[in-house]
């Protein structure tokens, strides 16, 4: 592996560092924007979380973790669900309640270790999990691109040849740029309407929850909806940290510890709901950037962080994508949702789990069959639905069921990312 440009601790120049941070900022914001698009959000306000999450975590982990905190995939069906159901309120008590959970599991980690985390979330539980996040979403793809499938087909086409054919960084930004030729294709054919954008003002406060009434209000159905959904991207934290620890050749798991990661992420997202965000999680993309430029300066991804916060109050970037045309917005989620299903499904491929055994067979199929079906329990005022029960169910089976021998005997385990861009360890067999 070719050697490291800059270290964590260290900072680069300031004719490098603005460009470098730059580059960050283009990696996550496709991606980071996406989800308010999805579940009715801001996305001024989003990039304003994202950026000030960022900041919480590097503060909350020392600086340790050279990972930026963009919007959670995982909370999308849920957010959709509950703002419908209890309102935005309700939904971003859900949200606060998810954060607090986040908190919840580091202070029992605090006191227990981490080795019972190994036990309750082997890989036959987080393939199908994250497999069912992607699944659960695909009617949402679908039903945009269908609106204008020439415009969605083309927006996936310049996708594709970005993640292909791309080289350097164009290839870790293929969401980004697909979705740059879509919108310039709708306008080309008339469909994007930019009324929005010429009333917007240049410079304005982002809509914050508390300026337009919208501040969480407690509403426990809600919270029993979103909350669960923090164990899923609790996952896919340890897994990036994991993918992080490789490429920077430290044990991040144990300085600054996966408990301050759950930390910091918590944290994050409960401030996120405050403000009127979605959940954050650790990005895959901005680790591609990690892998590709050996920059591990986590200097430079809190000034991404700090550029974020800038770009929120500039209100014409904001109008200007919430008028992205929805078959756009279909071509990218057509890959998207298919790439989180694929990511699970590498998890199961990864750790060699044996289908004939009947238990794992069992525990998948289940996972499976609840999560894409959206069941859903109500006792009382609470309401447990989609993914959040499917992975609770999951994890009791996989606590209850005896274990064959074979998979007593079962080696490491690899965890899974909800990643955009190329595996970073492919990237650097490329490179090498």
């Amino acid at each position: 592996m070719s050697k490291k440009v800059y270290d964590i601790k260290e900072v680069p120049p300031v004719r490098e560092f603005v460009p470098l941070s730059l580059q960050h900022v283009f990696a996550m914001f496709g991606a980071t924007v996406l989800v308010p698009l999805l579940t009715g959000l801001d996305p001024s306000v989003t990039l304003f979380t994202s950026g000030l999450g960022t900041l919480i975590f590097h503060l909350v982990t020392r600086g340790y973790v050279p990972a930026y905190l963009g919007s959670s995939f995982a909370f999308i069906t849920p957010i959709i669900v509950a703002t419908k159901e209890f309102g935005l309120k309700g939904a971003y008590t859900g949200m606060l309640a998810a954060g607090l959970l986040y908190v919840l599991v580091y202070i029992i980690i605090s006191i227990t270790g981490v080795d019972w985390i190994d036990k309750i979330l082997p890989p036959v539980v987080v393939g199908p999990v994250v497999m069912i996040i992607g699944l659960s979403l695909a009617p949402v793809a679908v039903q945009q691109a269908q609106e204008n499938v020439l415009v969605a087909a083309v927006t996936a086409l310049f996708i594709i040849i970005f993640a292909i054919f791309g080289r350097g960084f164009l290839k870790i930004i293929p969401i980004l740029l697909g979705t740059m030729c879509g919108y310039v294709f709708a306008m080309l054919i008339g469909i994007v309407n930019f009324k929005p954008v010429r009333e917007a003002a240049w410079i304005a406060l982002p809509k914050f929850n508390f300026l337009s009434g919208h501040s969480p209000e407690l509403v426990w159905g809600a919270v029993s909806l979103i909350a669960p959904l923090a164990i899923v991207s609790m996952v896919e934290d340890l897994g990036h940290v994991l993918v992080i620890g490789n490429i920077v050749e430290r044990d991040l798991i144990k300085k600054p510890g996966i408990h301050t990661v759950f930390l910091g992420n918590g944290l994050a997202t409960a401030v996120a709901a405050l403000f009127g965000g979605p959940p954050s999680t650790t990005y895959g993309e901005n680790i591609g950037v990690l892998a590709i430029t050996k920059v591990y300066s986590s200097a430079v991804i809190e000034g991404a962080a700090v550029i974020a916060i800038l770009l929120s109050f500039v209100q014409k970037i904001g109008a200007a994508i919430e008028v992205i045309p929805k078959p756009v917005m279909g071509g990218i989620t057509i890959i998207l949702f298919g790439m989180i299903a694929a990511a699970g499904l590498r998890t199961l491929i990864d750790n060699k789990i044996d289908f004939s055994d009947t238990r794992n067979l069992l525990i998948a199929s289940i996972i499976f069959t609840l999560g894409v079906g959206g069941i859903k329990f109500n006792i009382g005022n609470l309401v447990f639905q989609g993914v959040g029960p499917a992975t609770i169910i999951g994890i009791l089976l996989n606590l209850l069921l005896p274990k064959s021998t074979n998979e007593e005997e079962k080696g490491e385990k690899k965890y899974p990312s909800l990643e955009i861009s190329y595996p970073e360890e492919n990237i650097r067999k490329k490179e090498e």
